[in-house]
């Protein structure tokens, strides 16, 4: 009985490794249609940037790259890169005049919300028919996943 219990765990967690490895292609993916969207120039780093500067700014640079684990010196071509696309703008940190802080521009704002439209309206379609019970227990089990994986400190 062990090894049939053991078998169909072990069968179980094949099954889920497969389809979140299909569930992160389909992410990065939709990443880069997502950036493409925003911006025909924007990188998908830069895009996931993008998003975290407008949750959470006004933010210094340093934050992010803590948040997202990238180096200081792939931070500072990827904020330039949003700068020179006008969709991050930059001002003197008041708590510290040697340091800046991050802002969305307002039509960055503007492009991240029309593309989050546009891809709910998507989802609206391709999952018509999933009830919101269904949607619910998908978020939490999701959820409960990722709790199970995350690691104290990793900011996710």
């Amino acid at each position: 009985m062990t090894t049939v219990a053991t078998g169909s765990r072990s069968d179980a967690l094949r099954e889920l490794e497969s389809e979140v490895g299909v569930l992160i292609r389909r992410v990065r993916r939709v990443i880069g249609e997502r950036a493409r969207a925003v911006h025909p120039d924007l990188l998908p780093s830069s895009y996931l940037m993008l998003g975290y500067v407008r949750d959470h700014g006004p933010v210094r640079a340093s934050a992010v790259g803590q948040v997202l684990d990238i180096d200081k010196g792939a931070i500072s071509r990827q904020v330039q890169h949003l700068i020179d696309l006008g969709l991050i703008d930059r001002s003197p940190d008041p708590e510290d005049g040697r340091a800046t802080l991050l802002t969305a521009s307002e039509d960055a704002v503007r492009r991240l919300e029309q593309v989050a439209d546009d891809r709910r309206a998507l989802l609206v379609e391709r999952l018509g028919e999933w009830s919101p019970e269904e949607m619910r227990a998908f978020a939490a089990s999701l959820h409960r996943y990722n709790e199970a994986l995350s690691e104290p400190g990793d900011g996710c």
